[in-house]
């Protein structure tokens, strides 16, 4: 085990390692800037247990109802060996019919976690033997498992469909159950769906240079397969996630400093929760917040949809009187000024601005005297 390895086990504590997927990378873009997040995920602290520990609220979850509707939607897809579905990359990828072909990689171990590795071995051997030689290329290789490399450790993700290979290229497959109506979708939903298949284009892309293939083996144009309108006919079409893929690429890069971050640590912090012979934690809850409030925090109110531990950066944030609970546009906007106090400070004349934020102060004061005109029914 290496010393960073080290470091990352004894900052999570006792409990086993969360893995990640790729919703939890998913949710490590949506905030690239905090290191309390980044260190907890590369430790595969379980923020879910911190959180309940700590009484906090979590972000809501898909109903049961949500979830067998997307379960069943999947399976009317790739029903009879994926006949619908190959109906769908026809039309899409303008596929030929000689190149229809599928497997289901469930088939060869089952979906249990601890068949993960086994099922990811198939996989590779399955793709770069398509990509050494076109003529045993598959269409649709089903429930395939892909490995990522996440902070030095492998993370094993489970995309949907590999669809391969079309013009010596791989496509991810994404089936989701939110609706196409009138040919668009609710752009919130797909920008998640393609930040998720990112990460299994990167995860494609790390296989493949094992065997020096260019990144352009695998497009960045993913196949996203919704309901029709306001019926489960099925309907494809194809999302450009090149900019997801850039983003993800760099925070994970960004891990590499994983070492600066827990260099900036207390001696001996870490996250965990001391758990008796019933599992239950005992570690006092004064004690874990004064550990989690070690790394830097980079809180907006749209932590609160992804993050388990929101709320408790948000609690943070009101204590200290940060600009970001209201928001990233007026955070970025008075960049460089942290709290609420010292913009009205800086705004009423009781602090005086440094050089560099002369121009922030001057629009902050002409916005408050645009505001005391309105009021004063003057504009």
């Amino acid at each position: 085990m290496n010393s960073l390895a080290a470091r990352l086990d004894a900052l999570r504590g006792s409990g086993p390692a969360v893995p990640h997927t790729a919703k939890t990378l998913a949710a490590l873009t949506a905030n690239p800037a905090c290191d309390r997040r980044a260190l907890l995920d590369a430790a595969g602290v379980d923020k879910d247990t911190l959180a309940a520990h700590l009484n906090l609220p979590r972000p809501l979850r898909p109903s049961t109802i949500a979830c067998d509707h997307g379960i069943a939607f999947e399976r009317r897809v790739t029903a009879q060996a994926g006949t619908e579905l190959l109906r769908l990359l026809r039309e899409t990828l303008d596929l030929t019919l000689p190149e229809a072909s599928y497997e289901d990689v469930n088939a060869v171990a089952g979906r249990e976690p601890s068949t993960l590795a086994l099922r990811c071995t198939h996989t590779r051997n399955v793709i770069l033997g398509a990509a050494r030689d076109p003529a045993r290329s598959r269409t649709l290789l089903d429930h395939p498992v892909l490995r990522l490399t996440v902070a030095g450790h492998p993370a094993y993700l489970e995309p949907d469909i590999v669809a391969f290979q079309h013009h010596e290229t791989f496509h991810i497959v994404e089936i989701k159950s939110f609706p196409v109506i009138d040919g668009q979708a609710d752009p919130t939903k797909v920008a998640a769906a393609l930040t998720q298949a990112a990460a299994y284009i990167l995860a494609l892309r790390e296989l493949l240079a094992e065997e020096d293939h260019p990144p352009e083996r695998v497009s960045s144009q993913v196949v996203l397969v919704n309901p029709r309108d306001f019926s489960h006919r099925p309907t494809a079409t194809l999302a450009d996630a090149a900019q997801k893929v850039r983003s993800l690429s760099q925070h994970l890069g960004r891990l590499r400093r994983l070492p600066d971050l827990l260099d900036q640590l207390p001696p001996n912090t870490t996250f965990d929760l001391a758990p008796d012979d019933t599992a239950g934690p005992t570690r006092p809850r004064e004690d874990l917040a004064a550990a989690l409030s070690a790394p830097h925090a980079h809180y907006s109110p749209g932590c609160l949809h992804h993050c388990e531990l929101a709320s408790f950066c948000r609690n943070e944030a009101r204590r200290k009187s940060r600009t970001a609970l209201l928001g990233t546009t007026v955070r970025d906007d008075i960049a460089g000024i942290d709290t609420i106090a010292l913009a009205l400070d800086l705004t009423d004349g009781r602090e005086h601005p440094s050089s560099d934020r002369a121009d922030i102060t001057e629009a902050l004061r002409h916005a408050h005297r645009v505001h005391a005109d309105f009021l004063a029914g003057t504009t």
